[in-house]
């Protein structure tokens, strides 16, 4: 079974549709491209990093800091099945 993440994306500008971006399969990816499809702020970012609570990203170079394709995949997929947002424990 092969299952694609794709989002697709308007210009602001002309109002036109975008091309639709495609999750990889494999790879790395940057963190703007992790941005796009993970919908939170770069501050939250690192900060889920931090808390374990994000994958942890991978450094190439001193420079260059990526995330592997596989992992965004699995998480993404792991929020989509567990409890909404706000669902804790009841109390009772």
């Amino acid at each position: 079974m092969h299952d694609t993440l794709s989002i697709a994306a308007t210009t602001a500008a002309s109002g036109a549709p975008a091309p639709i971006l495609k999750l990889p399969d494999t790879g790395f990816l940057r963190q703007p491209q992790v941005l796009v499809f993970v919908p939170i702020s770069k501050s939250t970012l690192w900060r889920r990093v931090q808390a374990c609570t994000f994958p942890e990203p991978v450094k190439l170079s001193q420079r260059v800091t990526v995330w592997r394709a596989e992992d965004i995949r699995n998480w993404i997929a792991v929020q989509a099945s567990g409890p909404p947002a706000g669902g804790g424990p009841s109390e009772g």
